[in-house]
């Protein structure tokens, strides 16, 4: 299912200004492949806790979205989506 979109950007890259490194994230996120830890730290020059610590304090509890994870080939890829309620 594709995010809901507000001015060609998809709904959960709303919270975050354009380009900035939260922003890079999020973008990465809501890709139908998502991103895996690599391309995250890649994108930012962030260390992995770094990385992992905004996935889950500033888009989980701060922002209330759902990053969800999956193993894939030995690779865990994030993707992104928005609580219910």
């Amino acid at each position: 299912e594709a995010p809901e979109t507000t001015d060609e950007r998809p709904a959960a890259l709303a919270p975050f200004r354009p380009e900035t490194k939260g922003a890079a994230i999020a973008e990465l996120l809501v890709r139908p492949e998502g991103a895996s830890l690599a391309e995250m730290m890649a994108a930012t020059g962030w260390q992995a806790h770094s990385v992992r610590g905004f996935l889950s304090g500033t888009l989980g509890r701060k922002h209330g979205l759902t990053v969800t994870s999956e193993l894939k080939d030995g690779v865990r890829r994030y993707r992104l989506g928005r609580t219910e309620g």
